[in-house]
């Protein structure tokens, strides 16, 4: 897939993470990217996918990731970082409420990346990231 093009990144809930890497790893062949305990990401044909273990019933639907309160349930793309900053930019001028505000996660590591969710009208969660390098959309730590 070309670099110049946005891809689509999608995260879902799931039940754990060994069952969901046998199926995405194991059956589709989906290389494994980063990981933690309670997530973990799959290359879907150059496509980012996030599975996050959902959390018990009656807890917040979120998963805490490197300081945030990453909603378990989001969409959205990952973008050259030039228009990630644009976008971060129009965003702020039109005053719109970020869930989370832009800002750079996983400084200084494997999968650092600017990040910021919005959520649309529905309640939707819309995260926008971009790599300084894009070869490390799928790195894994170690």
């Amino acid at each position: 897939m070309s670099s110049d093009r946005p891809r689509f990144h999608l995260a879902f809930p799931i039940r754990d993470v060994e069952s969901t890497r046998a199926f995405y790893a194991g059956l589709l062949g989906c290389p494994v990217g980063r990981e933690a305990k309670e997530w973990i990401d799959f290359d879907l044909f150059g496509h980012q996918l996030s599975a996050h273990v959902a959390p018990a019933q009656g807890t917040p639907d979120t998963n805490f990731v490197d300081g945030d309160d990453v909603p378990v349930r989001h969409f959205g793309l990952i973008l050259p970082m030039d228009q990630w900053q644009a976008l971060a930019d129009k965003l702020t001028a039109a005053k719109v409420e970020f869930r989370i505000r832009p800002h750079v996660r996983f400084q200084g590591k494997v999968g650092e990346q600017a990040t910021f969710f919005v959520l649309d009208p529905s309640g939707n969660a819309l995260e926008f990231k971009a790599f300084k390098d894009q070869a490390r959309i799928f790195a894994r730590q170690g």
